[in-house]
């Protein structure tokens, strides 16, 4: 299926393209080792509650389909061509605990090391929380792209478990409280401008969400007073609140498919045309939910593929180029447009 256009940019023959498919591939293979920590690396963390530090090797990633339908609204959206992945290859990260006391939350920050830019990003999870491989797996690549990444568990551990009867969902999701769950956001964002921004690290940071996860970058960046977030990235956010759009500040990246029925399209463009500022949605056709961290079929995969693209430019285009702290040139951007016809 893929990507489609909400604006009439494309031919009609492009929009009705389908993705070519082969075997279905995980985009990442990789292995952990134990390493201890570098001088500057424990420097900044000595007030923390430090567990351990790993290391993680990946493979390359995989060459991304060029033949696929999208539909952006609101302009354009730019994808590099591609990823170095000699830099990509190595990523090493922290757990730790963020407060003081029963207050306290255990997160984990991932770091590239060959090209590093400095820029710190909060990634939120889906209800399977912060230690699921979906998302540890996103935040390693997000994380090897030359960022950051800071992982806080929402549930306090205890998230939501895959084989828990979905009648059971309700249930649990009211053991969450919602205020308690914002406070620990606030505390994860608050350690993040502690380290990055005012130790003059990175000007912004970013934030990441899924399903869940993606309905809190909206109130994050809502309540983000401080001016500290540059960009934020929803995927198929869900219990979005509408009315705190409008004191979103800066560009949001809307990334969902067509057939999740737990985050409505039309509710996306409402939101998207509420933040405005140059803030963007990508709707993948055909696509469910959860398709873009978690595919489960070769067609998930491929359009997964296309949705890592468009947010790796994204944040390239809106919080990497500006940092005065950037190590490694990237490689050219070309818009939507380009990629496609490639």
């Amino acid at each position: 299926m893929g990507l489609a256009m909400t604006t009439n940019t494309l031919p009609p023959a492009l929009l009705s393209a389908s993705s070519i498919s082969s075997s279905f591939r995980r985009p990442l293979y990789c292995h952990y080792s134990s390493i201890s920590a570098s001088p500057r690396i424990l420097s900044s963390l000595l007030t923390l509650n430090l567990q351990f530090m790993f290391q993680r090797i990946c493979k390359s990633l995989p060459s991304l389909t060029k033949n696929t339908a999208c539909r952006v609204s609101s302009g354009q959206v730019k994808v590099e061509d591609s990823v170095d992945d000699e830099a990509c290859e190595l990523v090493n990260g922290v757990e730790l605990s963020i407060g003081e006391g029963d207050d306290s939350i255990n997160a984990y920050l991932l770091k590239a090391v060959k090209n590093n830019n400095g820029t710190g990003i909060l990634l939120l999870s889906d209800v399977f929380g912060f230690e699921d491989s979906s998302t540890r797996d996103f935040a390693y690549r997000v994380a090897c792209n030359g960022y950051n990444v800071l992982v806080p568990d929402l549930f306090r551990g205890n998230p939501w478990v895959k084989d828990q009867p979905k009648i059971m969902f309700q249930q649990w999701l009211a053991t969450q409280d919602r205020q308690r769950v914002a406070r620990d956001i606030d505390m994860s964002v608050k350690w993040l401008v502690d380290e990055f921004i005012a130790a003059g690290v990175t000007e912004k940071l970013g934030v990441i969400g899924f399903c869940f996860g993606g309905g809190r970058v909206i109130d994050v960046l809502a309540q983000d007073q401080g001016a500290h977030f540059g960009t934020g990235v929803s995927f198929y956010g869900t219990r979005i609140n509408p009315s705190a759009a409008a004191n979103v500040k800066v560009p949001v990246l809307f990334i969902s498919g067509d057939e999740d029925p737990l985050c409505p399209v039309n509710l996306l463009k409402d939101i998207e045309k509420s933040i405005g500022r140059g803030s963007r949605l990508v709707i993948f056709e055909g696509r469910g939910h959860g398709f873009a961290h978690r595919p489960e079929s070769p067609e998930d995969d491929e359009d997964a593929e296309q949705a890592f693209a468009v947010l790796r430019s994204w944040l390239q285009e809106g919080l990497a180029v500006t940092s005065e702290t950037l190590l490694h040139p990237r490689s050219e951007a070309h818009s939507i447009e380009e990629f496609l016809f490639w």
